[in-house]
Formats: C-alpha cells, structure tokens, sequence
C-alpha cells in the first residue's frame, strides 16, 4: 500500500480511528458532566 495521504491508506485509518476514539471519550464526558444523553444534547431525545 502507498504512502499517499489521501483515500485508503494507513495514515488516513490511523487518524481516523484516533479521532473515533476522542469523539466517543469527549461525548462520554460531556454526557457524565451534563447528566443527558448525547442525543437529548443534541435535540433529538
């Protein structure tokens, strides 16, 4: 697999997951500190 910064590739799979990953934790956070969930935040629940 190339190196290439765009499409599939592993650069573009590594961040994707470490921006996955800090999405959940800082939804977690927010939902733990505010005592709502992540959808009633959003307007939807």
């Amino acid at each position: 697999m190339s190196d290439s910064k765009f499409g599939f590739s592993s650069f573009a799979e590594q961040w994707n997951g470490r921006l996955a990953m800090l999405g959940f934790v800082i939804g977690l956070g927010t939902e733990l500190l505010t005592g709502q969930g992540i959808l009633s935040q959003v307007g939807l629940g």
